[in-house]
């Protein structure tokens, strides 16, 4: 079992509910495979760098997870087929970054913050 983490811009079109049901397909399908759900972090609506497919916006949605090797492969397909995908981006994490996503979920000061100037 090796640890991911998957991006996905979904188009702005989507109201909540369907935001909701996309985010559940995708967890589905790591838990059927095998995996499990690390953490799961829906960032809602953002600007994008560039448009795609004439949109400026995005929902956007972090998803960390547990997997066998051979899943991604079935993923990518699956976030292919999707309509309602923009773009996807899943990354395979070293030790370092499950550490500090560990810290960076539980509250735990990672040194990477911005400092906050009292006024």
């Amino acid at each position: 079992m090796n640890n991911y983490e998957l991006m996905v811009i979904f188009t702005p079109v989507l109201s909540e509910d369907e935001f909701k049901a996309a985010q559940k397909k995708f967890t589905a399908l790591v838990t059927e495979a095998g995996g499990s759900i690390i953490h799961e972090n829906p960032w809602g609506l953002k600007s994008l760098a560039y448009p795609i497919q004439k949109k400026t916006t995005g929902l956007y949605w972090v998803l960390e997870y547990t997997a066998p090797s051979d899943f991604n492969e079935k993923l990518k397909i699956q976030l292919l087929r999707d309509e309602n995908v923009l773009r996807h981006l899943c990354t395979k994490l070293d030790k370092f970054a499950v550490e500090y996503n560990a810290k960076k979920n539980s509250g735990v000061k990672t040194g990477t913050e911005k400092a906050v100037e009292a006024q």
